[in-house]
C-alpha cells in the first residue's frame, strides 16, 4: 500500500510539472490592461503601463517581440526599451532580472505585476513604432511588453491623447469608448495597428461593411478626396475576383495611411486593417505612386489573412517566421496588385504591359534559378525581408524575390488557364472557399491538388512539377501572343553582366555571364576596354554598340591598388521587350479584354 501510495504521488508530481502553457492561460484568464501617453513625443519617446493579474506564483517572464505579422525575420525590439519598474498591488518595487535580450523576469510578486517602462521610437513603416510631436504611429510587436502565460487572456488599452490635441485613434482594436480598446487576445493585439493622429477619416459601405481610411498627411481634403475615389475603385475590383468582401471581425476594415516627410515607405497587411506608410504626398505624384501599395495590401485581406499558409499559423512572436508558400501569399498578390489597377482603369493596358518587363527580366534572367526553386526562395525570407546583416551575401546570383518570382508565377498561371478557357480569378475564388472562408490552413500540396480540382490533374501537376517544384520558364511568348503582347529578346547586342558606377563593378558579377567567366568581381575598376581608355564619364552603352556578341575584348581593370588585364567573350544580351502587336485580332482584342478589363 505504501509503494502504491508513493507512485500515486510521483505520478501526481510529475503531471502537475507537465501542466501546458495552454492550461496555465485557461486559469489565468482575465483582463490585462495596458496604458500609453506621450509627454515626451518631441524626444521620441512614450511612456507604457501596464497590468498583469492572476499571475501564477514564482517569476514571471515577460517579452518583447522578436518578430512582427507580415514579417519573416528577425526584429529585436527589445533594444527600444528602458526605465523598466515592476511593482506589486501594493505598489512594492519588485526585483527584475534579464534571462536573456528580449525578455525581463520579474520575482516575488503576489499575483498582479503593475509594469512600466518607456520606449523609443522614431521610426515609421509596417514594422516599428514612431512617436513624435505629429503623431504616435505605433506597431503593437515593436510597442508592447507582454507575459506569454496570459496570451489568452482579454486586453485592453487606453491611449492617452495629448492634451490640446487634435489627435484621434485609428485602429482595427473594438473601441470601448474614451480612446479606450479591446483585443480579444495577444495575438490579435500584436496584429492591430495603431494609428494617434490629427488624421483624415473617409468611410464607405459594402454589402453591410464599412471601408474606412484614417490619412495622417499633409495635404488637403481635396487631394483625399481624390485618392479615395481610386481606392474605392481598388477595393471593388478586388472584391469581384473573389465575388465578396471577408467577413470583418467588427464590421470594418481600415487603412491606416502616413504619408509624411519623415516616415519610410512600407506596407504591412493585417487581419482588419493595413498600415501604409510614404514620403511622398499626394500632391508630388502619390496619387498615383502609393496606390500600388493600396491595392497589394487590400488582396492580402483575403490571400495571407484569411487564406493561409498553415505555416504561419499561430504567427510566433518569439523567432523568424518561415514559410515556404510565400511565392503565393506575397507573389500572387504582386501579380493582382497592379492587375486591381488596370482593371480599375487607374492604368492604361499599355502602361501596364511595358510595366511587366522589368518584374520579368529580373526573374527570367536571374541565375538564382539554378539555386532555388519557389519554395526555397520563400523560405529565404527571414534573411531578407527586412533583415540586416553586416557580412558580404552573394544575393544577386542565389536569390529571387518571392514577391517577384511569384507574381511572374502568377501572370503564368493566368494565361495558362485563359487558353483553356478558365482564369486565375475563378482559381483563387476556389481557394478562398476552400481555405480562407473555412480557416482552413493550407499546404503547398493542397494548392497543388485545388488546381488539379480546378483546371485537370495533367494541368495542375505538369504546372507545379515545371514551376513550382522545379524553375523551368513558361512558354511567355507564346501565353503573351494570346493578348496580343509581342515578346523578343535583343540578342544582336552585346552584354557584360556587370553593374558599374563610375566605372567600378558596384555588384557581385553574374554567374555564367561574361564578366563572371573572365574573373571580374565587384570592386573591381574598368580602365580600358578594347581600345577605349575609360574615365569617369565614359559611356558603356556607346561602348558596346561598336562591340558584337561572341567577340573577345582585352579588359584591364584595378583590384586592390594593382592593375590587371582579362580577356572576355562577350554575351548576347539576354533581356526581354514587351510591347502589343500592331493589329490585335479580335480573338486577341476578347482575351485581353477579359485579362485587363474591369469585372
Amino acid at each position: 500500500m505504501r509503494s502504491l501510495i508513493l507512485l500515486l504521488s510521483l505520478l501526481c508530481l510529475v503531471n502537475c510539472k507537465q501542466e501546458t502553457s495552454t492550461e496555465k492561460q485557461a486559469q489565468n484568464k482575465g483582463v490585462s490592461n495596458y496604458s500609453i501617453s506621450f509627454e515626451n513625443a518631441v524626444h521620441h519617446e512614450a511612456h507604457i503601463e501596464a497590468t498583469f493579474t492572476g499571475l501564477n506564483p514564482g517569476a514571471t517572464e515577460m517579452r518583447m517581440s522578436r518578430s512582427s505579422p507580415g514579417r519573416y525575420a528577425i526584429h529585436e525590439f527589445a533594444k527600444n526599451v528602458y526605465n523598466v519598474v515592476a511593482t506589486n498591488s501594493e505598489g512594492k518595487t519588485l526585483e527584475i532580472t534579464r534571462p536573456d535580450p528580449y525578455s525581463w523576469e520579474v520575482h516575488n510578486h503576489d499575483g498582479t505585476i503593475n509594469l512600466s517602462y518607456t520606449l523609443y521610437a522614431n521610426h515609421g513603416d509596417g514594422t516599428y513604432a514612431q512617436v513624435d510631436e505629429t503623431h504616435a504611429h505605433l506597431n503593437m510587436p515593436a510597442t508592447f511588453m507582454y507575459v506569454p502565460d496570459l496570451a489568452q487572456n482579454d486586453i485592453e488599452i487606453k491611449f492617452n491623447v495629448p492634451q490640446g490635441s487634435d489627435w484621434k485613434v485609428a485602429t482595427q482594436l473594438k473601441p470601448l469608448g474614451d480612446h479606450k480598446f479591446y483585443a480579444e487576445n495577444l495575438q490579435y493585439f500584436l496584429d492591430s495597428p495603431t494609428e494617434i493622429s490629427n488624421h483624415m477619416l473617409r468611410s464607405f459601405d459594402v454589402d453591410g461593411q464599412t471601408i474606412k481610411f484614417a490619412l495622417h498627411h499633409n495635404g488637403t481634403a481635396e487631394e483625399f478626396d481624390t485618392y479615395w475615389e481610386n481606392v474605392k475603385k481598388v477595393v471593388l475590383q478586388q472584391k469581384a475576383v473573389f465575388g465578396e468582401l471577408p467577413e470583418y471581425d467588427y464590421g470594418e476594415y481600415i487603412f491606416i495611411g502616413c504619408y509624411i516627410p519623415n516616415a519610410t515607405r512600407d506596407g504591412m497587411e493585417h487581419r482588419n486593417s493595413t498600415i501604409l506608410t510614404s514620403t511622398r504626398s499626394l500632391a508630388d505624384g502619390g496619387i498615383e505612386g502609393n496606390i500600388g501599395t493600396v491595392s497589394h495590401e487590400f488582396f492580402h485581406c483575403w490571400n495571407v489573412e484569411r487564406i493561409r499558409p498553415k505555416s504561419l499559423e499561430p504567427f510566433n512572436f518569439e523567432k523568424a517566421n518561415m514559410s515556404g508558400e510565400l511565392w503565393f501569399a506575397e507573389g500572387f498578390t504582386s501579380y493582382y496588385d497592379d492587375l486591381t489597377i488596370t482593371r480599375a482603369g487607374l492604368v492604361s493596358e499599355e502602361d501596364y504591359i511595358k510595366g511587366l518587363t522589368g518584374t520579368f527580366n529580373y526573374v527570367w534572367n536571374s541565375p538564382g534559378r539554378q539555386f532555388f526553386n519557389p519554395i526555397e526562395m520563400s523560405y529565404q525570407a527571414p534573411f531578407v525581408d527586412a533583415a540586416r546583416s553586416v557580412d558580404d551575401i552573394n544575393r544577386d546570383n542565389t536569390f529571387i524575390s518571392y514577391y517577384s518570382y511569384g507574381s511572374m508565377l502568377g501572370l503564368a498561371l493566368d494565361l495558362s488557364l485563359r487558353n483553356q478557357g478558365l482564369n486565375l480569378d475563378d482559381f483563387m475564388k476556389l481557394i478562398w472557399k476552400t481555405y480562407g472562408k473555412t480557416f482552413n490552413n493550407y499546404t503547398i500540396e493542397d494548392l497543388n491538388h485545388t488546381l488539379n480540382e480546378y483546371a485537370g490533374e495533367e494541368f495542375g501537376n505538369q504546372f507545379f512539377n515545371k514551376y513550382i517544384y522545379k524553375s523551368e520558364m513558361p512558354d511567355f511568348k507564346t501565353l503573351f501572343e494570346t493578348v496580343g503582347v509581342k515578346l523578343k529578346q535583343n540578342t544582336d547586342q552585346p552584354a557584360f553582366g556587370l553593374r558599374l558606377r563610375n566605372q567600378v563593378i558596384i555588384s557581385n558579377t553574374k554567374v555564367g555571364s561574361a564578366a563572371h567567366n573572365a574573373g571580374l568581381e565587384k570592386g573591381d575598376k574598368l580602365v580600358r576596354i578594347a581600345s577605349v581608355e575609360l574615365n569617369e564619364n565614359s559611356d558603356l552603352n556607346k561602348i558596346l554598340d561598336k562591340l558584337k556578341p561572341n567577340e573577345t575584348v582585352r579588359i584591364d581593370f584595378e583590384r586592390l591598388g594593382k592593375r590587371h588585364s582579362v580577356k572576355m567573350t562577350l554575351d548576347a544580351d539576354t533581356s526581354y521587350s514587351m510591347s502589343s502587336f500592331d493589329e490585335l485580332s479580335e480573338s486577341m482584342k476578347a482575351n485581353r479584354a477579359d485579362w485587363l478589363g474591369a469585372k
